[in-house]
């Protein structure tokens, strides 16, 4: 793998500080900001997946419902109504 240098300004009074922070875990700063970087990269992939996942799956949804995959309204205030006379009686059992 070929390497590059990444520079940036940094206040010294924060420099000096992570330098410390990183002494104390025996790192190095340069590490450490490898470390992290590495990490943003990794969770950046991760949302990005997350994201076109959900897309196809709001697709999928939207095909569904323009081929006629339809429940009606009234059908699933009747079922989560069932449920939750089903929780109550549970929980009144349990009193």
């Amino acid at each position: 793998m070929s390497e590059a240098t990444f520079t940036f300004r940094v206040d010294e009074e924060l420099k000096e500080e992570f330098s410390t922070a990183a002494k104390s875990r025996d790192r190095t700063g340069a590490q450490l900001l490898r470390d992290f970087m590495r990490d943003f990269v990794k969770q950046q992939q991760g949302a990005a997946e997350h994201d076109a996942w959900f897309r196809r799956q709001v697709q999928v949804g939207l095909d569904s419902a323009k081929a006629g995959h339809l429940v009606s309204a009234e059908d699933v205030e009747a079922e989560f109504s069932n449920r939750r006379a089903e929780t109550r009686r549970k929980l009144q059992a349990r009193s």
